[in-house]
């Protein structure tokens, strides 16, 4: 049987969803991208309280457009505290879906399947995505080796078509979109639409500092590197002389930590606790101290412009 449309799944006219992203993505950006007839996502992480996640939800149900959809993604690991109010509040409010990342979404999807919100999961290879399709997801966001943050082993070719041939959920391609030609490509492979984000960075609606954001249209997709001292998993970053001074590895104490049964857990929630400390200083304010997450599809991105012309240049 043919797999429905993203833009079925989620009643939008173009099969985009503007991909979550740490501190970067906001309200604004994702009113733009409805008006503009694709859907939005924001990390629920990005709001320290819940009533700043319900007032966001509450904004963007006012603002909401036919032709457009927004979303949240939530980390349902350990390492999100918050996770189980997290997924309380968008569940009541009943957002149009959530995207799971960096655990299992059983939980998730049985709780919002609830209400009727659907659910994507992150998932990187086959092995995770015949789990995540056993557990009912609506869609799985195939996260492929040119993506930005923690992405997969596998390019985009292989990883959809792989997915596409073996599971009955649609693929959501996520990374190495820029361009519309890089979205009809992995259309082409199978995939029922994509979720990116690197291009959005350098958006005037991102409340990220203009540092950063120039930085996304200087640097290209050969300045993108792999660090593991975010989160202790490998996260891809621009290669600014900071991120060049610390290195990309973890010294031999934080392996050992990240390796030893007893400790990892508490390591790796003590690591990703840093690393996001560090992550929110380097975005909203210019220090010598630059850790700027990003993908190599910042190579098309030439000037900070509205997220709406953004969009208009992708499609078109």
């Amino acid at each position: 049987m043919a797999k429905p449309s993203l833009q079925d799944i989620l009643g939008i006219k173009h099969p985009i969803i503007m991909a979550p992203m740490f501190l970067v993505s906001n309200t604004a950006m994702v009113i733009e991208g409805m008006k503009s007839g694709v859907a939005g996502c924001i990390p629920a992480l990005n709001y320290r309280t819940l009533d700043e996640l319900r007032a966001a939800i509450k904004e963007l149900q006012a603002a909401k457009v036919v032709g457009g959809s927004f979303g949240f993604n939530l980390i349902v690991n350990k390492s999100n505290l918050k996770y189980k109010e997290q997924l309380r509040v968008l569940c009541e409010e009943k957002v149009d879906f959530i995207i799971t990342s960096l655990g299992s979404p059983e939980e998730t999807i049985k709780e919002a399947h609830k209400v009727g919100v659907k659910v994507f999961c992150d998932v990187t290879d086959l092995k995770f995505a015949k789990k995540v399709e056993s557990l009912k997801a609506d869609a799985v966001i195939a996260v492929n080796n040119q993506a930005g943050g923690h992405r997969g082993e596998l390019g985009p070719e292989q990883l959809i078509k792989e997915l596409d041939q073996h599971i009955s959920l649609p693929v959501i391609s996520a990374g190495g979109v820029g361009c519309k030609a890089d979205l009809d490509r992995m259309i082409s492979y199978g995939a029922v639409g994509v979720s990116l984000g690197s291009i959005f960075i350098a958006s005037t609606e991102a409340n990220v500092s203009d540092e950063y954001k120039q930085a996304c249209v200087d640097y290209g997709a050969k300045d993108i590197v792999m660090t593991e001292k975010i989160s202790g998993t490998p996260c891809t970053v621009i290669n600014t002389p900071y991120v060049q001074k610390i290195g990309t590895k973890l010294n031999w104490l934080e392996r050992f930590l990240n390796t030893n049964k007893r400790l990892k857990k508490w390591a790796k929630l003590i690591r990703f606790m840093i690393g996001n400390n560090a992550v929110t200083k380097a975005a909203t304010q210019a220090t010598y101290k630059t850790v700027w997450v990003a993908g190599p599809t910042i190579e098309y991105t030439k000037a900070i412009l509205p997220t709406q012309k953004i969009i208009e240049n992708l499609i078109h």
